[in-house]
This record gives structure tokens, C-alpha cells and sequence, in this order.
């Protein structure tokens, strides 16, 4: 009960230090230094030498380096017209499909979430190429900007996912394993939006406005206006993730050739200038540090919590509560979604894994597993207020109002929490792929 006590204070702490407007990072190195010098009467020397040990043991992971190198690919590529070739591409894909021209947000997404790793880039990159397109044309504002707020989350999930590199980082997991875990159900999501898409126009024709009469065009010319639109974005997947999974290189050194293919191919385009790329360096830089700062911030805190027992005591506690496996999982899920209304994706993942982990895997779930799992949680809250990314990030591109945008995300909210029931009963759509690598 003494560590329950404890655990309810630092949560508590960490509540205080978030409501009075301190940086998260802020938040979490006080708290910790609180829980061990006040808490545990340690003194501050000491404390000194725990948090140089801790905090370079959380910053000079070989595997942090693909953080920076994805981000910044990603940068790249929201720059240029990459993104308008895209949707040229797509647009002859899905012109006879129920819905047509939404499901560019859905594959278009989900392509870019393949070459950017980011949520973020991949919703405003895309939200950029197709809001505008779909307003011309006459398509219904909410469902174009619901499908972008679901879909956008994608870039959390399919590899290659920086939210993934933390976890594995922070799990000590592999990376390579998540990757492959996460592209399938990352597709099961995708497919979901696309039918629902479909049904909804099917149901309601005036969804999805009659396109003009145009001349039909030949296989041929179809499948040239395809792959000049979707080959360079497909080269840089092929690129990325065909090294991953083919063993000829880790994470970090796929991004890192990523990285190299993404400026080659910018420059082969004729748009790398020095302007493009210290801006894309700079916001690649800054999100890298914030993403730094809250890793090593929250590995201290996570040490003075196994100081204090508290992952043990509450697994112990939770234990004794005799919920079976499916319980505990719906638990942690309502449990994440209240956060997600409150705090960023990276800040929730830091801030609870130490707890939640062991409480996974004493259920006897597969740690790989529970990385896609603790994804499609964090993803969620993406789609809800206060602190939903995506809805921002629509605001911003469409000019929309918040809760329009917020009220359009909930069939999508829905159709994730379908996605994750469904993982949840049948875990093979994650692991089989792993298994397959070995």
C-alpha cells in the first residue's frame, strides 16, 4: 500500500507540474528528482550520479538515431511536390471505386506514413494535396476531414514509426520486429476506413458528387499516370522498409540511406535548394529534441519508480484483482484513451510504460504485441480534444472549426477501437510477420 501511496502522489506530481504549464520534460525531471530526494531521502549527490548514469544510458542508443533521420526524411518530403505526384497518382486508382476521391486521404496517408514515420507530416502533407481537391469537386467537408483525421494516425503505426522506435527503445525491443508488426494491422485500419467510406457512399450517393464526363483512358496510359505519380514514393518505401526486412540493414542505417535516396531524388526533381533544406534540417532537429528530452527525462523518472517499487507493487495489486487477459487490455485501453484527451502520444508512452508493461506481460501478452497495442491507443488520441494533433493540424490546413473537425473523427475513432478489438482477439495479425523474420 506504501508504493500504491507513492505512485497516486507522483501521478498526482506530474498532474500539478502539467496544470501549472511547466514543459513536460520540465515535469518529469522534478517529479523525479522529488520522488528520489524527498521520497527516498536520498541526497542529492548521489541522485547526481543515478541520473548521469540514466540519462546517457537513455540518449546514446545506437537505435535513437533513426528518430532524427525519419523526421527529417519526412521534412523532405512535405516540401516538395512528392505530395502532389501522389494524389495524381491515386486519383486514377480509385476513380471507380465507391467513395473515389476520399479514399485518397485513406491510401494516400497511408503511403506517406510509410516513407515519413510522423502522424503530423503525414496529415498535413496529405490534408494539403487533397482538402482542396475534394472542396473543388463538391465532396462532403466532413467526411474528407474525418477520413483525414483517421487515417493521418497512420504515420504512428505503419513503419516506419518513430512512436515504435520509442517503445522499442524504452521496451528494449527490437525495432526490426515492431516494424513488422505494426505493417499489417496498419493495413487492417486502412482497409477498415476504406470500406466504411464505401458503405457511407454507397448509403448516400450525394457523399460522393458525379465526376464529370471524361474520356476513358487505356490501360496503358492508366498505369504510366500511376507509377509516375506513386514511383518515387514507392522507391523510398522500397528503399526503407525492403532494407529493414531483408536483413541488410538496421533501422538506423535504412533511415540513414532513406535520408540519402530522399535528397537524390529531390535533387534529380530539381527542387533541393539550400532554403528547402535548412528548413526541413531545422524542424527535423526540433522535433528530434523534443523527443530526446522527454526519453531521457522519463527514463529518470522511471528509475526513481522501480526505486520506489511502484511497476511491481501496482502489477502485484492489479494481479490480485484476478482480471483475465481481455479485462486487463480493456482497462489499460480506457485508461489510455483519458489520457489521450490530455497529453501527446510520446508523453504517454514515457509516463505510463513502466507500469503498464509488466502488467502486459504478466497477463501473458507478447511484448512485440503490446507495442502495436499501446500505438493504436496513443493513435486515438490523435482524434480527441483537447490535445488532439490531428484535429489542430486540420484546423490549420482547412480552416475548419475544431469541433466540426472533432465531431467528423468519431466514426474513425470508432472504427480504431473496432481495429483493436480485433487485434486483441486475434494477436497473429501483428505477430505472424515477426514470427516470419525470425
Amino acid at each position: 500500500m506504501e508504493a500504491l501511496g507513492a505512485a497516486a502522489l507522483v501521478f498526482g506530481l506530474l498532474v500539478l507540474a502539467l496544470g501549472a504549464g511547466l514543459w513536460v520534460f520540465v515535469a518529469l525531471l522534478a517529479v523525479a528528482i522529488a520522488a528520489l530526494h524527498v521520497g527516498l531521502g536520498f541526497p542529492m549527490d548521489r541522485i547526481g550520479a543515478i541520473a548521469k548514469g540514466v540519462l546517457w544510458r537513455a540518449s546514446s542508443g545506437w537505435e535513437l538515431a533513426a528518430i532524427p533521420m525519419f523526421v527529417f526524411m519526412g521534412e523532405l518530403i512535405f516540401r516538395t511536390d512528392l505530395s502532389a505526384r501522389l494524389f495524381a497518382g491515386l486519383e486514377p486508382l480509385v476513380a471507380r471505386v465507391p467513395g473515389r476521391l476520399y479514399h485518397t486521404n485513406v491510401l494516400g496517408c497511408t503511403l506517406f506514413a510509410a516513407v515519413s514515420g510522423s502522424s503530423t507530416a503525414t496529415t498535413a502533407t496529405v490534408g494539403r494535396m487533397t482538402t482542396a481537391a475534394l472542396g473543388e469537386r463538391g465532396y462532403d467537408p466532413r467526411l474528407a476531414v474525418g477520413s483525414l483525421a483517421g487515417a493521418g494516425s497512420l504515420g504512428l503505426l505503419i513503419p516506419p514509426s518513430i512512436m515504435l522506435i520509442v517503445y522499442g527503445v524504452l521496451a528494449e525491443v527490437s525495432i526490426t520486429q515492431l516494424f513488422a508488426a505494426g505493417l499489417l494491422p496498419g493495413l487492417m485500419v486502412a482497409g477498415l476506413y476504406a470500406a466504411y467510406i464505401a458503405v457511407a457512399c454507397l448509403a448516400r450517393p450525394s457523399l460522393a458528387p458525379a465526376e464529370p464526363a471524361r474520356r476513358r483512358r487505356r490501360v496503358a496510359e492508366t498505369a504510366r499516370l500511376v507509377l509516375r505519380g506513386l514511383g518515387p514514393v514507392a522507391l523510398l518505401i522500397v528503399v526503407v522498409l525492403g532494407g529493414i526486412y531483408s536483413g541488410i540493414a538496421t533501422p538506423s542505417e535504412a533511415a540513414a540511406v532513406g535520408v540519402a535516396a530522399t535528397l537524390a531524388l529531390t535533387a534529380a526533381l530539381g527542387q533541393l535548394t539550400r532554403r528547402l533544406f535548412a528548413e526541413a534540417l531545422m524542424s527535423a532537429l526540433k522535433a528530434s529534441c523534443m523527443i530526446a528530452t522527454l526519453l531521457t527525462a522519463a527514463a529518470l523518472l522511471s528509475t526513481a519508480m522501480g526505486y520506489m517499487h511502484v511497476p511491481a507493487t501496482i502489477a502485484q495489486a492489479i494481479g490480485a484483482m484476478g482480471l483475465g487477459p481481455y479485462a486487463l487490455i480493456a482497462l489499460l485501453a480506457l485508461f489510455y484513451i483519458l489520457l489521450g484527451f490530455f497529453l501527446d502520444g510520446v508523453s504517454i508512452v514515457v509516463m505510463t510504460l513502466p507500469i503498464t508493461l509488466p502488467l502486459a506481460l504478466q497477463a501473458g501478452f507478447d511484448p512485440v504485441w503490446y507495442g502495436v497495442f499501446l500505438v493504436l491507443m496513443v493513435e486515438l488520441g490523435l482524434m480527441t480534444p483537447p490535445v488532439g494533433f490531428n484535429l489542430f493540424v486540420l484546423k490549420a490546413v482547412t480552416g475548419r472549426p475544431l469541433g466540426m473537425i472533432a465531431r467528423a473523427a468519431v466514426p474513425f475513432f470508432l472504427l480504431m477501437l473496432l481495429a483493436t478489438a480485433i487485434l486483441t482477439v486475434f494477436p497473429g495479425i501483428a505477430l505472424w510477420l515477426p514470427g516470419q523474420l525470425g
